[in-house]
């Protein structure tokens, strides 16, 4: 049955592609008809958002497929890590008389950082998922949909997002445009022509879950453009989160045989069964939600949806916590792109449960 589900071109079936991969066509009628859209976001948040945080990391460490790379890769998979950890703690945690910014300025420093690092990271998603189905649809080395699919993830689920988003006024950095129904006008017209752009260009490498795919996106970011920013949040980051979690408990269940070793040896239970992965990983998330939702205060979407990260946020670890959260996100970009660089062919033989037709 999985065979027969892959040549049809989905990554691990329809009803698994659905509910992780293809999340946005889901959830853009579940928020458009429930009232209380910050009481979802907060389930959905304390489900999925450490949880896909983590995921990568998971892969890295906990996973006998990836165990080699460790060694082969040690500087991308280790030292790189440890790095960007040190460097943000040494660059938040001092006081205010060792760096010539105040810690404010320091944390305002690294939202605008991190929210371009996050943009440009959700693209990439958007790019890799693509291949993969263009892998399934066995045009995996087509250079024109490989260019075409590039074009789309970083136009649409980059630039146009920040533009939609600056049009919204949520970004603080940025001024709000002020026509805002031509800009909306202009913006719809742009994902409309860029989603029939690749289903007429692209269209031998096209297949079903390939087609929802893309339609799951341009349905996101048309969002962006007419919903409230809050609405185009919790598509945005719910959908993106369903799909780390649901790629990494494929790639998960292509575990290669632990060996000798305790450490790999527990892990490799979970592994090959993707709903105590799932599980897991959620429960993770529940757990870690309160320290990293640190990272978000201030924010519209987010802040204040406990009491008790109010208490941590205004607490003398506020400092750590911070820094923790920023540290983890960053290491989670990198992880990202070390786990699922599938043009390395080590990573390739790593992830062979994902990329295997």
């Amino acid at each position: 049955m999985r065979a027969v589900a892959k040549t049809r071109g989905w990554i691990k079936g329809p009803l698994w592609d659905g509910l992780f991969m293809l999340s946005g066509l889901w959830l853009a009628p579940l928020v458009w008809f429930i009232n209380d859209v910050s009481g979802v976001y907060l389930v959905l948040t304390i489900a999925f958002w450490i949880g896909h945080r983590v995921s990568s990391s998971y892969l890295a460490y906990c996973t006998s497929s990836y165990r080699a790379l460790l060694t082969t890769q040690r500087t991308r998979f280790v030292w790189v890590p440890l790095a960007i950890a040190a460097a943000v703690f040494a660059f938040l945690l001092p006081g205010e008389d060792v760096w010539p910014w105040s810690r404010g300025a320091r944390v305002m420093a690294l939202v605008v950082f991190d929210y371009l690092l996050l943009t440009y990271h959700f693209a990439a998603q958007h790019y890799g998922v693509l291949s993969l189905y263009r892998l399934r649809a066995g045009h995996a080395r087509d250079a024109r949909a490989k260019r075409i699919d590039r074009c789309f993830a970083l136009g649409l689920g980059g630039a146009l997002v920040v533009g939609a988003e600056a049009l919204a006024g949520s970004l603080f950095f940025l001024d709000p445009i002020s026509d805002g129904l031509s800009a909306r006008l202009l913006g719809t017209v742009l994902v409309v022509a860029a989603t029939l752009a690749v289903f007429v260009g692209d269209r031998l490498a096209m297949s079903v879950p390939r087609a929802l795919y893309l339609l799951a996106t341009a349905l996101v970011v048309l969002a962006a453009f007419w919903l409230d920013p809050l609405v185009f949040v919790v598509l945005w980051t719910v959908q993106h989160w369903t799909a780390a979690m649901g790629l990494a408990t494929v790639v998960a269940g292509g575990d290669a045989q632990p060996g000798s070793s305790r450490w790999y040896r527990l892990w490799h239970a979970v592994n090959r069964r993707p709903l105590v992965l799932l599980a897991l990983l959620m429960v993770v998330s529940a757990a870690l939600f309160p320290l990293m939702e640190v990272e978000a205060a201030g924010d519209a979407g987010r802040s204040g949806s406990l009491r008790i990260v109010d208490a941590l946020a205004s607490s003398p670890f506020a400092p750590f916590l911070l820094a923790f959260a920023f540290a983890t996100a960053f290491v989670h970009y990198q992880l990202d792109r070390s786990v699922f660089r599938f043009s390395d062919p080590d990573v390739r033989r790593a992830a062979t449960a994902a990329l295997d037709r």
